[in-house]
């Protein structure tokens, strides 16, 4: 009885299926390598000339929809590249006396899902309909649980599974009967080689630096930990990897990128996840400047490669990536959209300019935050078309050199699009003693109270000590830059298998709790699997149709169980 607690109906007859076709001395599990010539694509970009040939072509792929007749049958095999129909001819695939393969085989133990080899020739059916006449079918993996049915007609897609639970926690499904879902995931890939092969270009190298660190530095953020049993000492997941990419400019290179992991413990939203993809990239010699342009060109080049123009759809506007980008300094952004100048402002007049503007804001914020808040809130929605917001205050930026030409204020500059951040960049501080001062204000504040604030690198501070020429840095979000590139509207659209809480069971009664009240223990799983997870759940059942639910039930499923009176039943619901 275990089996029926935890199989569906479907999911019980896959298995005897399963059974049978091993005792007809099919393996449905092969190990052997299967000799594929084509893929769908192949045939179908090809088929003019494959057909006048009759071509033989070797496909491998799922069974995504089944048309059984009499001695001759059409499926639908769906592989990487795409869809083709099958016709399947009892006569071919069995050309000896034993018909076996197709009428008990194909017709019978097959299912949607399955994973079958066809060998055969192209040809078009009457209908007009590219095809592949198999001449052998072989079963390469069986199905043991069935997909969720998704119907198509005419080229439109009717039942689509759109249920976020079932996509995001299952997206080995999602990707199975939602075929357009992998053209994000090939865009991702695509946006990540064309920046690869710019970065190479230009001579620069892709390096790698520690998942684990003694010290999260690079970024303001609450960190993940851990604990190093062999040298026992506690390990952060990194939150940043500039530090360690800026170790290597001191080393002697001259530029280094790097597509990384990142891990920040904070919350999760619509365009947030704790694990996320970073590309940060160093050049010496540079300036905020030069990495303006730079960026300009890395996303001109990204839109390009995707969609052929640089204008890209991002929800219901057209966002246009050509360059130059405009360029407005943070003061001059606020002053824009609020009309309030914060030059010069104490950290007890942000934060009265936070309460006139009724920007929330807390004791633990120091300038830095305050005017974050402040423009997060009131001028970040604002900025759609791509623009430069350059020369941050110097609270801000406690990793980014001191403005040039205002010691109050930093060479910096975010990229905001469509609403958000979606690169951070410097002129890197190269000072030691000003870097080391820097970390000690951070060191104040997280004695006030903000656990976001930086730790202290003694060993990068050490590193500029030896001499860090002067360098520009990048940082730009994977997930996002693909969620903009892709028109998708969450990050969990562009992550394979993103963060999700764990999955909630059924709540579910105790045989006990059904025993002591006089149902039978044999009848507590069946009850079960047919919804009836708890005692309350059977109160105001109709006591005939339960009855014959159960009855038939046992049937259908062979479970030999000795079925109750209707008399029984009555007395089960009216507990």
């Amino acid at each position: 009885m275990a089996i029926l607690e935890e199989l569906s109906e479907q999911e019980i007859i896959r298995r005897q299926s399963l059974d049978e076709l091993r005792n007809l001395g099919i393996d449905p599990y092969p190990a052997a390598m299967y000799p594929v010539t084509h893929t769908t694509e192949d045939i179908i970009s090809n088929f003019e000339s494959m057909s006048s040939l009759q071509t033989n072509v070797c496909v491998a792929g799922r069974i995504m929809a089944r048309r059984i007749m009499g001695s001759a049958s059409f499926f639908e095999l769906q592989d990487e590249k795409g869809k083709i129909q099958v016709y399947v001819k009892r006569d071919d695939i069995c050309p000896g006396e034993d018909k076996t393969l197709y009428n008990t085989v194909f017709k019978r133990l097959l299912d949607i899902g399955d994973i079958v080899g066809v060998k055969g020739f192209v040809f078009r059916t009457q209908m007009g309909e590219e095809s592949v006449h198999a001449q052998e079918l072989t079963l390469l993996s069986k199905s043991i649980k069935p997909l969720p049915i998704v119907k198509e007609k005419d080229g439109q897609v009717f039942d689509a599974v759109t249920d976020a639970e079932l996509r995001y926690r299952q997206r080995y499904v999602d990707l199975v009967v939602n075929p357009h879902v992998r053209e994000v995931f090939i865009k991702r890939s695509k946006i990540i080689n064309t920046m690869r092969d710019f970065f190479n270009s230009k001579g620069y190298l892709e390096v790698e630096t520690p998942i684990l660190q003694p010290i999260p530095g690079g970024a303001t953020a609450r960190p993940f930990m851990t604990h190093h049993n062999a040298l026992d000492i506690p390990l952060y997941l990194r939150i940043a990897n500039e530090l360690y990419l800026k170790r290597l400019i001191v080393g002697g290179f001259n530029g280094v990128y790097e597509f990384a992991k990142d891990f920040r413990n904070e919350g999760m939203d619509r365009t947030h996840n704790p694990e996320f993809t970073v590309m940060e990239i160093y050049v010496a010699y540079k300036d905020y400047f030069w990495m303006m342009e730079f960026t300009e060109e890395m996303l001109e080049r990204v839109a390009l490669a995707l969609h052929g123009t640089t204008k890209v759809t991002i929800g219901d506007k057209e966002v246009d990536f050509k360059r130059p980008f405009r360029r407005l300094t943070m003061t001059d952004a606020i002053k824009e959209h609020t009309g309030v100048d914060i030059t010069g402002k104490t950290e007890d007049e942000l934060r009265k300019i936070c309460k006139d503007l009724g920007v929330d804001a807390d004791e633990t914020m120091g300038k830095g935050k305050l005017i974050d808040a402040i423009f997060g809130e009131k001028c970040e929605h604002h900025m759609i078309q791509p623009t430069f917001i350059m020369d941050y205050p110097i609270e801000m930026s406690p990793l980014c050199k001191r403005h040039r030409s205002n010691p109050e204020l930093t060479e910096r500059f975010e990229l905001m699009v469509n609403g958000k951040e979606l690169c951070n960049a410097y002129s890197e501080l190269n000072d030691p003693i000003d870097q080391m001062d820097r970390f000690q204000d951070q060191l104040r504040l997280s004695e006030k109270g903000d656990d976001e604030a930086m730790f202290i690198d003694l060993d990068f501070v050490r590193s500029l000590e030896y001499g860090m020429p002067t360098c520009s840095g990048m940082g730009i979000g994977i997930d996002r830059l693909t969620m903009f590139m892709t028109n998708q509207p969450s990050i969990q659209d562009v992550l394979f298998f993103p963060q999700m809480r764990p999955e909630k069971k059924a709540q579910k009664d105790t045989a006990e709790a059904y025993t002591s009240k006089g149902i039978p223990a044999d009848w507590v799983p069946v009850l079960q699997k047919m919804g009836f997870n708890t005692m309350a759940s059977l109160v105001n059942v109709a006591p005939g149709k339960l009855f014959n639910d159960i009855c038939g039930y046992n049937k259908k499923n062979k479970l030999g169980l000795a079925n109750p009176s209707m008399d029984d039943v009555k007395r089960w619901v009216e507990q």
